[in-house]
Parts: C-alpha cells; structure tokens; sequence
C-alpha cells in the first residue's frame, strides 16, 4: 500500500510524541535513591519497584522509529515517482534541517539511552562493599530531558519532509520543463528561427 506524505507526517508525530510521553513518565517515575539494607561487610540497596528501565527503552523505542520513518519519508517515491537524493541536497535549507534533524534524534537516543542504561545497572549491581554508598540512581533530569530533545527532533523531522517535498516539485518542474525556468530560447532555437525567416 501506497503511503502519502500526510500519513508519513502523522506517524512521525505519533512515534516522537509516544516517546515524548515515555521519557516524561520514566523521569517522574524515577526514584531519588535505593534503600541500604546493610550486610555483613557489604551494603545492599533496595530500589522500589517501578517501571522507570522499562518506559525508558520504550521512549527510546519510538524515538527511534519516529527517526526511521522521518529518514524513509523523505526518500520514499511519492506517487511513484522517485526523486535522486542529489536533487534534494542541492536545496540547501533542506540540507540544513536534515542534518539538525539527525544531530537533534542523535543527542535525544543518548539521553534517553544513558540513563537507562545507568539505571538498569544499578538494579542489577546492587550489592556494594562501600559501607557509606548511598544507593544511587541514574542521574536526574536527562530522561527529561531526553524526552523533550525527542519531541524536537520529531518537529525537525516535519520541517525537513516539507522542504523535501519543495524540492521534489523543484525537480519536477525541471525535468517536466527541459527549455528551463521561464520559457528560456537556446541559441540555437534562436539562430533556426533567424534562418528560417530569411529563407522565407
């Protein structure tokens, strides 16, 4: 099934906007510390049970799905037709958000990932020798934070399939009009036409 560049445009959306929902959900979630249960010789935390690890790779999940049908969408031949990736790239706006676009869900996957990541390990590591640990958890705010860096790059996404589609009716408009913008006349349409109404 053929897809539009509306519906393309809503799945973006969706995906960042879920993964925005997630990552504000994980952060809040999230506890401040664990709880040290001392042992003999070492300290174990305790860490509540919530669902920070899991919303965390789910907000990462669909940041990343929202970037894969941001890429696909800006490719993807609309109607069957299929335009060179060259004659994107000369729009040089285009160019620009793209590479912000893959700079902005870059920074977004590693502050979601990170934290994650942090936190699991400390779940998992929670024995400890050092009798003064304080039962860490992942840094606070970069789930937040990530959160809204995966919005961002959803919007960017948008930005850059609106110019994709300028450019793709730019090439269009060149290749439906090989005379060029404007009705140009090649010298030598101009010399045959000077020629013909001398003969005549």
């Amino acid at each position: 099934m053929a897809l539009s560049m509306k519906q393309f445009s809503l799945l973006v959306a969706f995906f960042g906007v879920l993964s925005f929902i997630f990552g504000v959900i994980a952060e809040n979630k999230k506890p401040a510390s664990g709880t040290p249960l001392p042992g003999i010789g070492v300290v174990i935390c305790k860490y509540p049970s919530d669902p920070t690890v899991v919303l965390g790779y789910l907000s990462f999940a669909f940041l990343l799905a929202s970037t894969a049908v941001g890429l696909w969408s800006l490719f993807y031949p609309y109607k069957g037709k299929s335009v060179p990736q060259g004659a994107l790239f000369r729009s040089s706006s285009f160019l620009v958000f793209f590479n912000i676009a893959l700079f902005t869900s870059g920074l977004a996957a590693a502050l979601l990932l990170w934290p994650t990541v942090t936190e699991q390990l400390h779940r998992l590591h929670n024995v400890h020798r050092n009798l003064k640990t304080d039962c860490p958890t992942a840094k606070t705010g970069l789930l937040g934070g990530g959160a809204f860096v995966s919005l961002d790059a959803a919007l960017l996404w948008l930005v850059a399939l609106m110019l994709a589609d300028n450019a793709r009716e730019d090439y269009f408009d060149e290749v439906d009009d090989p005379k060029g913008e404007y009705g140009q006349v090649t010298t030598d349409e101009y010399d045959g036409h000077a020629i013909a109404k001398g003969i005549a």
